[in-house]
């Protein structure tokens, strides 16, 4: 296949923008990158998508979400308010999960790949609950992730929250679906980590359980003091921190990604670098609990690996950019607070890395010979001159939803001129709609 006359977004310390560049893509990789013109003459009997001038790019990323999630839309908590994040979790998500049957772990799945494909999110890196239908519950996202034709990896998040038996069940989960996927071509698409939720609702029994039995080349995504109520339970419980806790029972690590890490203390921090652990950065989320505001720039400053996720908010990524470019400048009453490049840095460079590492195969989320061919068509008017170094402010200033006209994973189309090819979205949309009425009739039962 050749992507013709684009502007080809090369990302990276060598940037630049190919103007009237081309793409070859061989099966799921990317063969070649020049000039149209002498592609067209080189590479004669390919199929041919021509990207008419637009910006063509590497498939978005997102560090951390949670599918499960989507049956949450629109679903209010009866009574008062939640007055913090711990009750958020008690009052929503720990009911929410609680009441998930498998087709409705199957359609909250698909109901997000499809927004991913729409918005142009080619990776995911999830972390899955639903707590009365645990075993097998990775099999059924894994399924819908290859129907969908796009790239993620999984996990089972363990928890001691309703007790021993539901802890071995998240424990025997992560470990049956990391040996189920252990090998083959058929999950070039899929990968998986194991998967815990937070130091506030795990024992350290369980933490040392989790340590002993996890492979060693697998990593673990886990909550980290996404709000204080973490570090004041880490503290009554251990004498530690957060970041300490985890750090003892061997969690951290280079495979290990600690989501959210709002109330972190700069010797916190200094062990995350250390240990080479990646961070996730979720601003639109932080904002909707009102837990606070993650010291980004003072992490990377540190060299901390920090990426960007959304933890189940819409899949545009590029609305997460935006989040996290105004949020740190009026948190902190500075505008030099996470630059645009700093944007980039999280976004791109090191989502890239960072998947690049779990799949580890070949590189992911960058246009360069050899990478997965996860590729976008951006749709993009520039009303001002659009160069390398001034396109982050584009991205966060101009791009919108909807700018995505085709989505590429493994070389596989699954969405040209905004039509979804392999996922049929009025029929999901649908389901979805009548799943999640059911659930949340359960829902109010419960609470």
């Amino acid at each position: 296949m050749l992507i013709i006359n684009g502007q080809i977004v090369i990302w990276g310390h060598d940037g630049r923008i190919i103007k009237n560049g081309a793409l070859l893509v061989d099966n799921d990789r990317i063969a070649d990158i020049g000039d149209t013109s002498d592609f067209l003459d080189r590479y004669q009997g390919q199929e041919v998508i021509d990207a008419r001038g637009h910006l063509v790019m590497p498939g978005n990323i997102c560090a951390h979400t949670h599918f499960y999630g989507a049956f949450a839309r629109g679903l209010s908590i009866p009574g008062s308010p939640p007055v913090d994040f711990p009750e958020i979790l008690q009052r929503l998500w720990w009911q929410l999960d609680q009441i998930l049957t498998e087709e409705d772990v199957r359609f909250s799945a698909l109901v997000c790949l499809v927004d991913a494909i729409k918005h142009g999110t080619t990776t995911l890196i999830d972390h899955h609950a639903s707590a009365s239908n645990v075993e097998g519950s990775l099999d059924i996202v894994a399924q819908a992730v290859q129907q969908s034709g796009l790239r993620s990896v999984l996990c089972y998040e363990v928890s001691d929250r309703h007790g021993e038996h539901y802890t071995k069940a998240g424990i025997n989960e992560n470990l049956r679906f990391l040996k189920a996927i252990g090998g083959g071509d058929s999950h070039d698409r899929l990968r998986g980590m194991f998967g815990l939720h937070a130091s506030m609702s795990l024992s350290d029994a369980t933490l040392e359980a989790c340590a002993m039995a996890v492979p060693s080349d697998i990593g673990f995504h886990i909550h980290v003091a996404e709000h204080n109520a973490d570090q004041e339970n880490s503290l009554d419980r251990s004498g530690l921190s957060v970041v300490e806790r985890l750090h003892k029972f061997g969690i951290l690590g280079p495979d290990t990604i600690a989501a959210h890490c709002v109330y972190l203390s700069p010797a916190e921090i200094d062990i995350m670098a250390e240990t080479e652990t990646w961070v996730t950065h979720q601003p639109r989320s932080n904002m909707n609990n009102g837990v606070g505001v993650a010291e980004v720039d003072q992490m990377l400053n540190k060299g901390v690996q920090v990426g960007l996720g959304n933890d189940g908010f819409s899949n545009n990524m590029w609305s997460e950019w935006k989040t996290a470019y105004l949020l740190h400048k009026v948190a902190h009453k500075d505008p030099r607070m996470a630059s645009g490049n700093t944007i980039v840095d999280m976004g791109v460079n090191n989502n890239s890395e960072l998947a690049s590492r779990l799949f580890n195969t070949a590189p992911v989320g960058v246009l360069e010979v050899g990478a997965y061919a996860d590729i976008i068509i951006v749709d993009y008017e520039s009303t001002t001159p659009l160069t390398y170094g001034n396109l982050p402010w584009h991205i966060i200033f101009g791009f919108e939803s909807g700018m995505v006209n085709t989505t590429i994973c493994a070389g596989k189309v699954l969405m040209r001129d905004r039509q979804l090819l392999f996922l049929d979205e009025i029929e999901i949309t649908e389901r979805s709609r009548d799943l999640a009425g059911a659930a949340w009739k359960r829902f109010y039962n419960t609470e």
